[in-house]
């Protein structure tokens, strides 16, 4: 049994399996619609419950018609449609039941320790939809959609962040270790990598470099990616954060220090954090980097559901 909880945790070569038969698989459907499964059906009578603790567009989504063009099923639900939520039901207990009703279980949650702690009692694949520390689907679909546009791989590409260090840029610093490129961070100096994950990245013998400056940061980059600098739930002083990046905006002017073929991705919803002429412009993918969540998911339930060809 295969769990898809964090990119730290998965090896190189796996991650790289998912993406070429992802490839593979959004080929293979050009024709084909929506809702049409694949031709080889290959989770055929398998179903995935979804359960989200947090508001959720695109993964909710994207799961959705993942699971259906493999020619499965899906049940979505809320936490507090639960006894888990509601009646004090313990997580054992709940993950024995969705053991027994289920083939795999996705989580979007606000808690890590609840990810791990329904890993310990389910007896079926668990894939982490977003978690407080980790976006690993989101990250690793991006990965997908760089090498698509770019047509080479990431490991060639200079890879820059501006924003916040949130749970997308936690995964994305974990892709550059497992991918080895390069990645450039651009943040305020109160709001950069935890010293937990700059030592892990360390340990693998990588590195990754910070910068106070966008402009620095953005210098020679072939990718930029970004993200709302007001999180979900985030418990500031919004105002003032807002503030701390007005110099992080992505704009016209700061995008004139990347290459000319830069691209622009962000893992939506938008902010403030970019122009409106940047995010509609002709440097940004972010539709094209939307859709391809649905095929990389595919094959992330290959991978858990250990039909990976």
């Amino acid at each position: 049994m295969r769990h898809f909880i964090n990119l730290k945790d998965l090896k190189s070569r796996d991650l790289r399996k998912i993406i070429l038969d992802a490839k593979k698989r959004k080929i293979a459907r050009n024709k084909l619609n929506t809702l049409e499964p694949d031709k080889d059906k290959p989770l055929k009578g398998k179903m995935l419950i979804q359960m989200f603790e947090k508001a959720s567009s695109r993964t909710r989504i994207s799961f959705y018609l993942a699971i259906k063009q493999l020619g499965g099923g899906t049940l979505t639900l809320r936490s507090n449609e639960l006894h888990l939520g509601q009646g004090g039901e313990s997580i054992a207990d709940t993950a024995k039941i969705l053991s027994t009703y289920g083939d795999g279980f996705m989580l979007r949650t606000d808690s890590d320790k609840k990810i791990e702690d329904f890993k310990k009692y389910l007896n079926i694949p668990i894939i982490n939809g977003l978690s407080p520390s980790s976006h690993p689907t989101q990250v690793l679909s991006d990965v997908f959609t760089v090498e698509e546009i770019k047509k080479k791989a990431i490991s060639k590409l200079n890879i820059c962040w501006i924003g916040d260090s949130n749970n997308v840029l936690n995964s994305l610093i974990a892709a550059s270790v497992k991918f080895s490129f390069k990645l450039r961070i651009g943040c305020p100096k109160n709001f950069q990598p935890s010293m937990d994950i700059r030592n892990w990245v360390k340990k693998n013998k990588k590195k990754m470099f910070i910068y106070n400056d966008p402009k620095k940061a953005v210098s020679d980059a072939d990718v930029i990616f970004s993200d709302k600098v007001i999180s979900m739930n985030d418990k500031v002083n919004k105002n003032k954060k807002i503030k701390q990046f007005k110099d992080f905006k992505i704009n016209k002017k700061l995008l004139s220090y990347a290459k000319n073929d830069c691209i622009f991705l962000h893992c939506l919803p938008r902010g403030d954090e970019v122009d409106e002429d940047i995010f509609l412009g002709k440097n940004s993918h972010v539709w094209q980097q939307a859709l391809n969540r649905v095929h990389v998911q595919k094959s992330i339930l290959l991978y858990c559901f250990d039909k990976l060809r």
